[in-house]
């Protein structure tokens, strides 16, 4: 098991406790722990560091490490630091994975996702090392015909490059009180959604801003193609361009980047509100009673998928 969790314990006796009920089968836990320091949470798991690096790569030096202990046959599951089995994986997991390489949640309800989502996704050591297994993003284009960048691109990439057939798992939630958050997946895992921040806007919940301010979104993002103020600044600190060297063609491209500034500022006064607002703080309270309900109840994913095996 690989799995990250960042700047809070709050999620290992969860994840931890869940993962000894589910599974029937000897598994080590190996984590990157990013702002933990208490040396007892760390000796919890198989293995653990602090790792740099975005998510995509905490997990790809994780795979590693597991690969150097482990035969090409052993199983290699991701998981989200807030996602767990609340059903037995074994011996699901190794029926699944005699009929197909790999099996991963698939987040449709996010705008049309496509990729493997990290947040629970199984495979062999073996098949990962063979397709060059990468969490890092890379572009796909959703239900809204939008250009995303997430975790997971890669690796979509990579299977669809080889003609590799995966089993998505789908949300199975037989009651939704959020789009995306609380999911259970394929009648079998839960991921919360929101464990390690403040409640905050998801793509699903930007749908009807991508429809007013059709530039809003991945248009906005930094590039070095399309530079916001702070990036060329940037730019400048590091010598990549000097004073000297500027032209008419520069002045046009500070033009460009205030405006993609100011656009950029102008969606975050809007996520600002949207957080502060009556809906970012009930978003918040049934974030906060739903993981008190977690801790302290087994069968608490019964609210939100009644169909979830015995």
């Amino acid at each position: 098991m690989v799995t990250v969790h960042w700047q809070t314990d709050k999620w290992v006796d969860v994840q931890l406790g869940y993962l000894e009920r589910h599974v029937d089968a000897p598994y080590r836990v190996f984590a990157a722990l990013n702002g933990i320091d208490d040396p007892e949470v760390w000796r919890r798991f198989h293995f653990a560091a602090d790792l740099s690096g975005s998510h995509g790569e905490k997990l790809n030096e994780l795979a590693g490490i597991v690969a150097e202990q482990s035969d090409p046959t052993d199983i290699l599951v991701f998981l989200d630091g807030d996602a767990f089995p609340v059903a037995d994986l074994t011996p699901w997991i190794v029926d699944t994975l005699a009929e197909i390489p790999l099996v991963a949640v698939r987040r449709d309800e996010n705008l049309g996702d496509r990729q493997p989502h990290p947040s629970f996704c199984a495979t062999t050591v073996g098949f990962w090392h063979e397709i060059g297994g990468d969490w890092r993003g890379e572009p796909w284009t959703n239900a809204m015909g939008r250009e995303v960048v997430d975790a997971g691109g890669k690796l979509l990439h990579a299977l669809e490059d080889r003609g590799v057939e995966w089993r998505p798992l789908l949300r199975t939630n037989t009651r939704n009180p959020h789009p995306l958050w609380f999911g259970i997946y394929g009648h079998r895992i839960y991921h919360h959604g929101a464990g390690f921040q403040a409640a905050r806007a998801e793509r699903v919940d930007w749908a009807e801003r991508y429809r007013q301010k059709p530039d809003s979104g991945r248009p906005l993002r930094p590039t070095v193609e399309s530079p916001s103020l702070g990036t060329l600044r940037a730019r400048y600190a590091t010598g990549e361009l000097h004073l000297v060297d500027l032209r008419p063609r520069h002045l046009a491209e500070v033009g460009r980047a205030a405006r993609k500034t100011l656009k950029l500022r102008r969606e975050h006064r809007y996520f600002t509100r949207q957080l502060s607002s009556v809906r970012g703080r009930r978003l918040q309270e049934m974030n906060d009673r739903v993981f008190a309900e977690l801790s302290t109840d087994p069968s608490f994913y019964r609210q939100f998928d009644t169909d979830v095996p015995e």
